[in-house]
Parts: structure tokens; sequence; C-alpha cells
């Protein structure tokens, strides 16, 4: 697809626009125009966008997550849980890679509320997923450290490894955006290798391949079965298999999150356009193939019931698969799987401070954020906004002490929330776009992206996040505490306190879909879609679709 396919600019635009009556005056307060003080450079290339894409915030919530789930709710609810939170992951990333193709620009979805609903809202999820995002890097650090224990369980170097892997991950993305894309690239070739491996394995045990030539076929499935209880209602058998899927539901959405990294990542990637539409498209087989498959095959080979699967270890040991192997009499891979999913927390860590940084920036640009938070060097780093969200990462230091680890739990859970919140806030400003796209007679359909199912998957992916955020923490009204009630609940007067707050200093109102300005700052294709050269031959061709 050549950029001459896309006469979707600027003049276009406006010309839509006076044919429908339509005139939009910017609003200098709402400083939609930063292109004068933004300045990121595009320097991630074609290859590191896709690899983002596919698994870039691949963590621990994938490798070591789906244990639990599978001991949660069982083979069946597992799956069940994992394919409606991959259904509104999808739909939030498809509404996203919308609007990204649309204005590829710093600030990304905070931004995008902020201009097409209300700068109130913009401030909210800006400020709320800044904090879902930095928390998240001590916990996959965290979940890093504990992995080492695997092969050196002595307490006291616990503090060593801590300190070592937060240096990395912060050093990684100091260096700027190129070594942060390389080392992605790097480490989610590492990610996809060892998922792929494993569903292999997995399926090779299941199919009686393994030392023992032990066929498991669907055996789990009829013993113990497809569905566990939440052993919430003991009594009502039906009901505790019901709370057990819900109960799955929010710990598999930790296993998702991030996958909008590849669109807040489009300010500095080269023909972001292009590169975001292509990555987008295939996110929907990574989490079909990876996601569902996985958690398929996980079924399949360990039974729910298994008491290892309880067994909180934070290594490898806990991972179905492991289990399985172990089972089969499969002796060396468990050691290599654990040293791939250290790989993969430390990445997620790296990725997640990566996004925490661009998102303060944007909100620095536009004023929503103290301004120190705009500078950026000379090779286009927003090093301040860096290094202040690596701060962040030295709460990694608070789970060695077991006093502390109480409330580095609480952060866990108010970012898994938080998360919620962000997906909901991506699909409600679809919402908005689309109509104001629709009332100033602009065709959405001569974008680099669009899907032809909005706006019902944004509905879709809103209604289910207001649903996740509700039912988050539930299992606490049996066996209320005022601790586990907060935990689970006071991001929703947080988000609300933002957003109001921040409407009563500013005073600002809805924006009405005639009043939606999609053109003030966002660049049009010709400034920045480089030149289309197609595959030629056959490596050419073989790259470009994996990358």
């Amino acid at each position: 697809m050549s950029n001459e396919d896309h006469k979707y600019d600027a003049d276009s635009l406006e010309k839509n626009q006076l044919d429908v009556g339509v005139h939009v005056v910017a609003d200098e307060r709402h400083k939609f125009d930063v292109a004068s003080i933004d300045l990121v450079q595009r320097r991630l290339k074609q290859r590191h966008v896709q690899m983002i894409a596919i698994a870039g915030t691949l963590g621990t919530g994938l490798f070591l997550g789906s244990g639990k789930a599978l001991s949660g709710a069982g083979p069946v609810g597992a799956l069940i849980a994992y394919a409606l939170v991959g259904s509104v992951a999808y739909s939030s990333l498809c509404s996203i890679g919308e609007m990204t193709s649309h204005a590829p620009i710093s600030g990304t979805f905070p931004h995008f509320a902020a201009r097409w609903v209300d700068p109130a809202l913009g401030f909210a999820v800006g400020w709320n997923y800044f904090y879902t995002n930095v928390i998240t890097v001590p916990v996959e650090i965290t979940g890093a450290q504990i992995l080492i224990t695997y092969w050196d369980s002595n307490p006291n170097h616990a503090g060593i490894y801590t300190a070592i892997i937060i240096v990395f991950a912060c050093a990684t993305n100091v260096f700027g955006v190129r070594y942060f894309g390389e080392a992605e690239f790097v480490f989610s070739l590492i990610k996809l290798t060892m998922i792929t491996g494993l569903i292999l394995v997995g399926l090779i045990i299941d199919l009686g391949g393994a030392p023992d030539h032990h066929r498991l076929g669907f055996q789990y499935w009829k013993n113990p079965g497809i569905l566990a209880g939440a052993q919430l209602e003991p009594k009502h058998v039906g009901l505790d298999r019901f709370l057990g899927i819900l109960n799955v539901l929010v710990q598999a959405s930790f296993s998702f999150q991030g996958m909008e990294l590849v669109a807040i990542a489009a300010s500095e990637t080269e023909s972001p356009r292009r590169n975001i539409a292509k990555a987008v498209r295939r996110v929907f087989f990574r989490i079909l193939i990876f996601y569902i498959l996985g958690i398929f095959i996980t079924g399949l080979i360990v039974p729910y019931n298994d008491p290892n699967l309880l067994q909180s270890t934070g290594t490898a040991a806990q991972s179905p698969y492991v289990i399985a192997m172990t089972n089969a009499g499969i002796k060396v891979l468990p050691s290599i799987i654990n040293a791939g999913v250290m790989t993969s927390a430390f990445s997620a860590a790296n990725s997640f401070l990566f996004c925490s940084s661009r998102i303060l920036y944007g909100l620095a640009l536009r004023g929503q954020a103290p301004k120190i938070f705009s500078r950026c060097t000379n090779s286009g780093l927003p090093l301040i906004a860096v290094g202040f969200s690596s701060i962040f990462a030295l709460l990694a230091l608070m789970n060695i002490k077991s006093g502390s680890a109480t409330v580095f739990n609480w952060f866990v859970n108010l970012s898994t929330v938080g998360g919620f919140f962000g997906w909901g806030s991506i699909n409600l400003t679809y919402i908005f776009f689309h109509r104001g796209m629709k009332h100033q007679g602009i065709d959405r359909t001569k974008l680099y992206y669009w899907n032809r199912l909005q706006p019902w998957l944004s509905i879709w992916g809103l209604a289910w996040c207001i649903f996740f955020i509700l039912i988050n923490g539930f299992e606490i009204f049996w066996g209320f505490t005022a601790a586990g009630f907060l935990t689970a609940y006071i991001n929703i007067p947080l988000f609300f306190g933002l957003y109001f707050g921040w409407k009563f200093v500013k005073k600002t109102e809805i924006w009405k879909p005639e009043e939606m300005d999609f053109v003030t700052g966002i660049p049009t294709p010709e400034e920045t879609e480089g030149p289309y050269y197609p595959p030629e031959g056959f490596w050419q061709k073989l790259a470009a679709i994996l990358f």
C-alpha cells in the first residue's frame, strides 16, 4: 500500500468540514499543536514495532499466571476467561489503532480523550495510566528477581539481584529509543521462541511423545473436570464455578495489559501510520495463538487440582508447562524455561518503563503535568520523564522485607484496576471519535487502518471494562475487610476525583461532534510516511511476513 493510496491530509479534512458546515477553531488553552516543542524523533523501525506489538509486554502474567488461572477456574473456565479478556484487549487495540492511524502524535490516547471527549478525561486517563504502568515496572522487576531464586535461593542476595535488574532496565531506556527498540526486538524473539516451544512441547506431551509415552488427550477434562470452583459457595456448585471464572477474569487481564504500547510509541516510529496499521492487524492472531491456544494446551497437560499449581513459588516451578514436563520425566527444559521467563519479566519492566515515561511526557507537552517533564535531549529523549519514571522502579526493593510486602501488593492490585480504566477510556474515546468523524463528513475508510466492526467493537470493550472494574475484588464480600475493600475499589474514586477536579479547576466541557478538532497539530501522511518498497525475493518476503 503506497502513500499515494491515502489522500487523507489536512486540506481534504478542512474541505470536508466546510462542506458540512463545520468550522473548528483550535483553542490555544488545550495546546493541540505542540509540534514546536515536541522534540522526540522517529527512530523505531518496522521490525522493532512489529516485535513490540507481538510480544513487547509478554511477562510473568502469561508464563506463570496461566497456572493460577487453571487452578482457579479449570481448563474450560480459564479458556472462557482468557477468550473474553482477549476480545476486550482486541477491541481496545483496534480502537486506539484507528485513532493513531489518524493522529500518530505524542500523548497518544490520553490526548485523544482530551481532544475528542473532554480535556478533563484526558487528564484523568493520563495520570491513571501513568500510575498503572509505572507501578507495573517494580512488579515485573520483582518477578524477575524471584525467578533467579530458582538457582540461588539465598535471601541475602535478593537485594543485589533486584538492584542489578533496576539498573539495566533504567539504562536501556536512558540510552534512547533506538537502543530500547533493539533490546525489545531481541527479547521479543526470545519470548516468541519460548512460548511457541512451550505450546509444541505441551502438544507433544499430550499426544504421548514424552519419555513416559503416556497419552493424555482430554483425560483431565473428564477427571477432575472442565470447571473449578472459587471455594466461596461450596454448597452451590454451579454458582461457585461461575465465581471461579469471574475471579480468573481479573488475573487474566494482567497477562494482556500493555498491548497498546505499540500505539504509544507511534510518535517515535518511522512511517507510523503504515507500521502501526500492520501491527494492529496482526494482534488478533497473537491473541489467538499465544494466549488462547496456550491456555488451551495448558488445560490438557495439567489437572487443575495438581498441588504444584497451588504453590506460589514465583519461579518456573509453578508454571503448568514445567509441572507437565516434570510429571512426564523431562528434566532439562525447566531451567531453560526459567531463564526465558526471567528474560520476559525484565523485558516487560523495560516496556512499561518506556510506556510510563512517554505518557508523562505527553501530559507535560499539553500543560497537564509539570513542564519540566517535556524537556528532551538533542537526540530526542525525554530524559527528565524517563528519570522520574525510573525512580518508581526502586519500589521493587520494598518486596525484600516482609513488612513492606503487603503495601507492595496493594500497589499491584491498584495497577490492575487502572488497566481496566485505560482500556475503557480508549473505547469510550473511540465512540466519540467515530461520532465526530461521521458528523464532520470525514471518510474513515481512507485511514491506513480502520475496522468495519466499529463502533460495535468499542461498545463491547467499554461495557466489559465497566463490568471488570465493578467485579474486581468481589471475593472480599465473602470475608470483608476494610483494607481489602479499599485495595479493590479505591481506584474508582481516585479516577473520578482526577476527572472532576480538573473539570472544576479548568471549567472544561464535553466536546460536541461539530467542535471536535481533527486537524490541528496532526501531521499529514506526506510528513510522516516514508516511501514504500515492496519486498523482493524469498527472504525479503519472509521478513515482511514475520516483521
